[in-house]
């Protein structure tokens, strides 16, 4: 009987044990998916592209330039005298509201102090106020891409939001 056991343990053990087989890696799709993320990105540009021309094309009042960075700037206040803008380590002191593209208030008016390029800010006006002297006022029309991205602000401002932003500057301090 105690030989017979151990021969149906040796039996059983010796069924269940196969010959090693390696593990196959696992199939990602991390090509497909990035382009499919890339060409839906390229989508939302063009129809944000799309509804920035024609938001421009119906202020008739004010003349817009384009920056290299990607966003719309317009003059609300220019001072053709003063030549001082700020550059790195400055602290500025601004004062700006954000809206959506339908003029919906986002963000009431607000003033806060900023070391330029040393400090977090909506990445399209880090660069705006560089184009700024003391005592201008622009209106700035920014995508998303440049706003706050695919993420949004974690609060009042959705995923893949485009933002227009009237930004005062009040003092440079060198």
């Amino acid at each position: 009987m105690k030989h017979s056991l151990i021969i149906i343990v040796f039996f059983i053990v010796f069924i269940s044990c196969k010959g090693i087989e390696a593990r196959r890696p696992k199939q990602h799709v991390t090509t497909n998916f990035y382009k499919e993320v890339l060409k839906k990105n390229k989508e939302l540009n063009k129809i944000e592209q799309k509804k920035i021309s024609y938001l421009i094309s119906k202020d008739t009042v004010n003349v817009y330039k384009t920056s290299s960075n990607g966003f719309w700037y317009t003059y609300i206040k220019k001072d053709t005298l003063n030549t001082v803008t700020p550059k790195l380590d400055d602290t500025v002191t601004l004062s700006f509201n954000i809206t959506s593209l339908n003029d919906d208030v986002i963000y009431e008016q607000q003033e806060v102090t900023y070391k330029v390029d040393k400090e977090d800010f909506i990445p399209g006006l880090q660069e705006g106020v560089k184009l700024m002297k003391e005592g201008e006022s622009v209106l700035f029309i920014i995508p998303s891409y440049i706003a706050y991205g695919v993420t949004g602000d974690g609060n009042k401002i959705g995923m893949s939001t485009p933002i227009k932003s009237t930004l005062k500057l009040i003092q440079i301090n060198q």
